[in-house]
């Protein structure tokens, strides 16, 4: 994205604007989380795990509900395969002193989904996502859905291994 344009300075890409984008984006997330939370119905039994901030993977697999979907050991089995097949970023390399047997398990541990949603009459886990993006293109709700499930698609794939039902 060319710098000093409109596009760039809107961005959370740009420094001057980093914090200011950062907080928006955070405050528009909270407001729409807590009306999807207050717009349910009792039948629906969905609980709002992360209402007020995000939390790693590792955070929410110390609660119960969490180890009752699936145990922390199988899906960090699954999830170290998936992430294998994910490209390591130049950043996640020098960040972590790329050692390839953990590196792999922490990134999984250490991804933060905007929010997480449990459907206690399913047993279905839902990935919240909030993607800021311009409508200006046709097809920006499609490039935003692919990239929110590419950003998170360890996850999907790993619970779905490690608890298939």
């Amino acid at each position: 994205m060319p710098e000093e344009t409109h596009r760039y300075i809107n961005s959370a890409f740009c420094d001057g604007m980093a914090t200011t984008v950062t907080a928006a984006h955070h405050f528009i997330w909270r407001h729409l989380y807590a009306s999807i939370q207050a717009a349910q119905t009792p039948a629906s039994k969905l609980r709002f795990v992360t209402p007020d901030k995000e939390s790693s993977m590792s955070t929410l697999w110390q609660e119960e509900e969490f180890e009752q979907i699936c145990s922390r050991e199988s899906l960090t089995e699954k999830a170290a395969n998936i992430e294998k097949t994910i490209s390591v970023k130049k950043h996640e390399r020098e960040r972590y002193n790329f050692d390839p047997t953990m590196f792999y398990q922490n990134r999984f541990w250490n991804r933060r989904p905007d929010g997480i949603v449990i459907s206690k009459n399913h047993r279905t886990l839902y990935i919240l996502e909030f993607k800021r993006s311009s409508d200006r293109n046709n097809d920006f709700l499609r490039v935003k859905e692919d990239e929110a499930n590419e950003q998170h698609r360890s996850i999907i794939d790993a619970l779905r291994a490690a608890a298939p039902e």
